[in-house]
């Protein structure tokens, strides 16, 4: 095996090579044969399991077991009845359905053999197939070509297999019990991706767990923070635990590019984009729903790329992204997608359209799950030139019952926005001003849990402001706007407490374009990302004052923990410097400052909702002082701690400062009969060889010109 470069090793040679290791296609990069470079493959324990050695190039082909055995007259319809079945699931090459017949009889032998142009056809064809019911008699057995060998080892006796003993897993919540009450996030950077504890009292990051190339594009926690996935060419993995995260489970995807887990974390959606075999065609479009902990494909979808493009502008190649949105709460039981003139909606229970049939709604451009129950609300525009006016209605699900339904007139644009409890949804809507030459911006808002769910419409002080952003507070009944024009617009906070909307508070002359409020509310970060040059504002809504200003030069993403006392702030690699993040407290204190070279993502480890009801969180939160005098007596002791660290610190730079001065002298002194030559014998280094003289210097104050009468 070649000799094992760590990757400071490989950056010192390809800085001495004057080789950019940014813009290297690591796609191409191939080992060569035999070698792995000290860098153990996902899949070495799949080649330490099943030592067989198959012939390359058979992956396309498919055996097809328990057909008809047909003389020869009904050889040519048997054939056609198996390429009509074949060809409707890809293309089968010229040739490529191969059906043996006995020599003696003339008669077919049972099975056959069909070659599709792409092993990805092959895979479907016999998912698809296997089992099919072509009548009473014969029922399809199917198998890859590649297999037959593996089976031709199957041994003629039977014999037990072997029991191995059971070995209990990590608890994969044990990272929730952590002493210090301490959060977990992950970080990308380079090759290396890492698992990091934020230990905000010791003013550090402690790390938990490190891999290089552990990952070949993105990494993306599960929404309750259960699994870490990975992706791969091959597909997709989950990984779990506090400190091993040990690979939990594969999701055979190749060339997956995006991946999206449901809410309560049962279900796994891949999606992959290949370019068709002609020119003309569209990509082809493979999204896999997988069950997360067996990794079994409950439904997969297949078709063009624009058939998966409608109402959405993310993704690849046009596609939008998520194609398949999850209803609310954690159940994991609805999920829908957005086609022409209809939304889709299935239940996970078989995977199937509700009553077998989608909502049509004409003309619907965009739709949106409410967080916590089975209802979504969906926007179609105007129709026939105004005279159909624009609208948002509200479906309940299962029943597809139309809940409630607005009108808008004059509508240009219009964005949804729900409250994270559900209790309301913020309709923000653009209209055109009576001369069609500008428009302005309103908001529609609809209370969820209250009976027939009025609605009330409200708008800014200046209805021709610009509205910048938009933002509820989690778990409150309170909501931010920015809104006017750069660089400096006001920001605007409201509360729909009471059954009305009330204006709090209009902030003035802001430098910021985005609004994050902390996952337990009252506190919001006014932030000026992008051209504002990293610009923060740590606000109190409570007591509407400013806790703190501060600055993350060039910052491209803001991250809250999930417990709303600390928050990231970083600079992605799409700058070339200071790429790197800050991690703050909720009111504004820089607490540490890590730099990461192309440094790529940061992400909180998500928690799982409280057990606790909201009666017994308000209780702690009145009493908590009480519940806080335990954890003084730490806080003192890590502040002695740190203390002492820091006087270590100090004690230490000054031996180090006086052994250099000593090793300086040092050298002076036996340089001195060196210098003493220089000088052809004279010393000079006593300070009583030195004459002190004193110089005086006339200094010119100033000039002036004075005329005198003669």
């Amino acid at each position: 095996m070649a000799d094992v470069m760590s990757m400071d090793d490989i950056r010192a040679e390809a800085a001495r090579l004057n080789i950019d290791l940014s813009a290297v296609d690591w796609n191409s990069v191939r080992l060569p044969p035999g070698e792995d470079f000290g860098i153990k493959s996902d899949d070495d324990d799949l080649n330490e399991e099943d030592s067989l050695e198959f012939d390359a190039g058979f992956g396309n082909i498919i055996v097809v077991d328990n057909l008809p055995v047909v003389p020869r007259e009904k050889f040519e319809k048997l054939e056609g009845v198996v390429r009509k079945i074949y060809s409707q699931i890809g293309v089968i090459k010229e040739n490529g359905l191969w059906m043996p017949v006995e020599e003696d009889t003339g008669k077919t032998r049972g099975y056959c053999f069909i070659e599709y142009n792409t092993p990805q056809e092959a895979e479907l064809a016999k998912e698809k197939t296997n089992g099919y019911k072509l009548d009473r008699a014969h029922i399809f057995a199917v198998n890859m070509f590649d297999e037959i060998e593996k089976f031709m080892k199957v041994p003629d006796e039977w014999a037990p297999p072997e029991i191995k003993p059971y070995t209990p897993g990590e608890n994969l919540q044990h990272w929730l019990t952590d002493e210090k009450g301490r959060d977990q996030f992950v970080i990308r950077a380079g090759s290396d991706t890492e698992v990091l504890w934020n230990d905000a009292r010791q003013v550090k990051a402690d790390p938990v767990y490190k891999r290089p190339f552990w990952t070949e594009s993105f990494v993306q926690w599960s929404p309750l923070g259960t699994y870490l996935a990975t992706v791969h060419r091959q597909g997709a993995a989950v990984w779990g635990g506090a400190t091993t995260f040990n690979r939990l489970m594969r999701y055979a995807h190749p060339q997956v590019k995006l991946i999206d887990f449901s809410p309560g974390e049962k279900y796994l959606v891949t999606y992959s984009s290949h370019e068709p075999s002609n020119p003309r065609d569209t990509h082809r479009v493979v999204l896999n729903i997988f069950d997360v902990r067996t990794g079994k494909v409950m439904r997969d979808f297949k078709g063009s790329a624009d058939e998966f493009a409608i109402g959405g502008t993310g993704g690849f190649t046009g596609v939008s992204w998520p194609v398949f949105r999850w209803g609310g709460g954690k159940e994991d039981k609805y999920f829908a997608r957005m086609g022409k003139n209809v939304i889709s909606v299935y239940e996970t229970e078989t995977f199937s359209l509700i009553d077998k049939k989608s909502i049509k709604v004409e003309n619907v451009m965009d739709f949106s799950w409410s967080p916590t129950d089975p209802i979504f609300a969906l926007f179609v525009p105007e129709l026939g030139g105004g005279n159909q006016p624009a609208r948002v209605s509200l479906f309940q699900i299962p029943t597809k019952q139309e809940l409630r339904q607005k009108n808008l007139f004059s509508v240009n644009d219009c964005k949804m926005y729900w409250q994270s409890t559900g209790d309301y949804l913020a309709v923000k809507v653009d209209r055109y001003t009576k001369t069609k030459k500008s428009t302005y911006t309103g908001f529609e808002l609809f209370r969820i849990k209250e009976r027939d769910i009025p609605i009330e419409v409200f708008e800014l002080d200046n209805k021709n402001d610009k509205v910048i952003s938009f933002a509820w507070e989690p778990k409150g009944h309170r909501f931010g706007v920015i809104h006017g024009d750069n660089p400096r617009p006001d920001v605007s906070f409201y509360s729909v407490k009471g059954g009305k909307v009330v204006k709090l508070v209009t902030l003035k002359q802001k430098q910021a374009n985005g609004m994050f409020w902390s996952p337990g509310g009252r506190f919001v970060i006014l932030a000026g990302l992008k051209g504002f040059n990293g610009q923060l504002e740590f606000y109190n809504v409570d007591e509407m004052e400013t806790m703190a200003t501060a600055e993350h030069f060039m910052a491209t993403d803001i991250e809250w923990d999930p417990t709303g006392r600390y928050v990231a702030t970083s600079v992605t690699s799409v700058h070339e410097m200071e790429n790197g993040f800050n991690i703050w407290s909720f009111n504004g204190k820089l607490l540490y400052r890590i730099l990461k070279d192309h440094f790529f993502q940061f992400l909180w480890r998500p928690r799982p909702p409280s057990f606790l009801s909201p009666e017994k969180e308000e209780e702690i939160l009145k009493n908590l002082k009480k519940y806080s005098k335990k954890y003084d007596v730490q806080d003192q002791d890590i502040s002695v701690l740190l203390s002492e660290q820091d006087r270590e610190k100090r004690k230490q730079l000054k031996e180090e400062w006086e052994k250099w001065v000593n090793e300086w002298k040092k050298h002076h002194e036996e340089e001195k009969m060196e210098r003493e030559m220089l000088r052809d014998g004279e010393a000079s280094d006593v300070e009583e060889e030195y004459e002190a003289k004193e110089v005086e210097v006339e200094e010119l104050l100033d000039v002036s010109e004075e005329i005198q009468d003669v």
